[in-house]
């Protein structure tokens, strides 16, 4: 099963079942060189679980892509302020642009690698963040409340807690029928953008990127393929703690969570921009 995600499915440790995750390593679910997947521990487990297997290769633990989704997270937020009050204001659309350019230039890279480098994962975080300081300035003076960004973090954060939560209380079981549905709706969603996008350079005003109530449709889809997309996000991860997935594996982790947590929070922000109106 893979993740529609494309980050996560580049990577056998997100599949188990489909083959080695690593050079040297046995297929997971089975006895590796380090003994059974898993029996590392997860979270909080003491360092001395880990002896006998080289760094770069120890079994990942939710510490692990806690920590590293953190740490990008934390580049983007810093990214985000710094865009957000150093801009010229002559200099905010070619930014704005250079930013999600950059951003998604990056993003097809690492999503296509078999390895992620945490050094360009890094200057991609930095790129997001240009792109969402600017964007969620430019949001915040049209509404004429800058305190609709901490609602739109807010309000992430606690879907974010709610998919999660969801997602384990119920037991949710990704379906192979549900992982197809979600991956179809993504992709369609994306290729409508990027549609909107081409036109709009030659002046077509589809209203999808708007505020009008084609803007506000849209924006709530997206929200909710986020939300999916993280719960197919969540399962992943956990079957790669719970196979042994190679630790070095957390930055993927923390990449693939970043841009659905972001997809999300964007989204979020025109939602409650669209339903607040201009100033």
């Amino acid at each position: 099963m893979q993740s529609s995600n494309p980050v996560l499915n580049r990577s056998s440790a997100f599949a188990p079942g489909q083959g080695q995750a690593y050079p040297g390593a046995a297929p997971y679910g089975q006895p590796g060189p380090y003994g059974q997947p898993g029996q590392y521990g997860g979270p909080g487990m003491p360092p001395q679980q880990y002896q006998g297997a080289p760094a770069a290769s120890r079994p990942m633990t939710l510490d692990d892509v806690i920590v590293k989704t953190s740490i990008t997270l934390g580049v983007v937020v810093a990214a985000a302020f710094v865009a957000w009050f150093t801009t010229p204001d002559n200099l905010v659309t070619p930014v704005f642009l250079a930013g999600a350019l950059l951003a998604f230039a990056i993003a097809m890279v690492l999503s296509f690698s078999r390895k992620i480098n945490p050094a360009l994962l890094m200057v991609y975080a930095l790129a997001e963040g240009v792109f969402l300081g600017i964007g969620s300035k430019f949001i915040a003076n049209w509404v004429g409340d800058p305190g609709i960004i901490v609602q739109a973090i807010l309000a992430t954060m606690v879907t974010a807690g709610l998919t999660l939560a969801t997602y384990k209380y119920f037991a949710i079981k990704v379906t192979p029928r549900f992982t197809k549905m979600v991956i179809i709706g993504t992709m369609g969603f994306v290729g409508v953008l990027l549609i909107n996008f081409i036109a709009s350079l030659f002046g077509v005003n589809t209203g999808i990127g708007g505020f009008g109530a084609m803007g506000l449709l849209f924006a709530a889809l997206g929200a909710g393929l986020a939300v999916f997309n993280l719960i197919l996000d969540f399962d992943m991860v956990e079957q790669g703690v719970r196979a042994g997935a190679p630790q070095n594996e957390a930055w993927r982790a923390a990449f693939g969570l970043t841009v659905t947590l972001v997809w999300l929070y964007w989204n979020l922000l025109r939602i409650l921009a669209i339903l607040r109106g201009g100033d």
